[in-house]
């Protein structure tokens, strides 16, 4: 076999693959929680006193996320946009939420440990709710107490 210089070499590998400095090819960035990324916009969008803020992708967790958050009134009006791929949510925003984050990895709670749970995370007892999915779907932690069921964590907002 014949030995290349390294001018011919460069011939021989694509283009593409020069772009990083090791000559392999470049990678995209892929969405680890898309669920931590919608509550981060909402959250980044609400401190910028931004009145609506879309969210991409959309997901059934995502959706249940924000109806618990509409029905406490920490956000406006939800309009779910199908363009039949990952879809999108537009949210209309009221200025009421100071902070909404994920719990990850999604821990078990029992029932006697939501209360030691809110405590933990949330700024006092008044106010704030925690996000557990549980059996019968995804609810609040007072919501959960009252239907006597425990479930995992998923988030809160307060």
């Amino acid at each position: 076999p014949p030995i290349l210089a390294q001018a011919d070499l460069l011939q021989l590998i694509p283009s593409s693959h020069l772009h990083s400095p090791l000559g392999l090819p470049p990678f995209t960035m892929v969405r680890i929680n898309v669920l931590r990324d919608c509550l981060n916009g909402i959250c980044n969008a609400e401190k910028r006193g931004k009145r609506q803020v879309l969210v991409r992708p959309c997901s059934k967790v995502i959706i249940k996320f924000l109806q618990v958050m509409q029905k406490h009134g920490y956000i406006g009006d939800l309009e779910i946009i199908d363009d039949k791929r990952a879809g999108k949510v537009v949210i209309d925003l009221v200025g009421r939420i100071n902070k909404c984050g994920v719990i990850s990895p999604r821990f078990d709670v029992c029932l006697p440990d939501i209360e030691q749970l809110a405590s933990n995370l949330l700024p006092s007892r008044q106010f704030g709710h925690l996000v557990l999915t549980t059996p019968y779907g995804i609810m609040d932690h007072e919501e959960a107490r009252r239907k006597h069921t425990g479930g995992k964590i998923v988030g809160f907002f307060f």
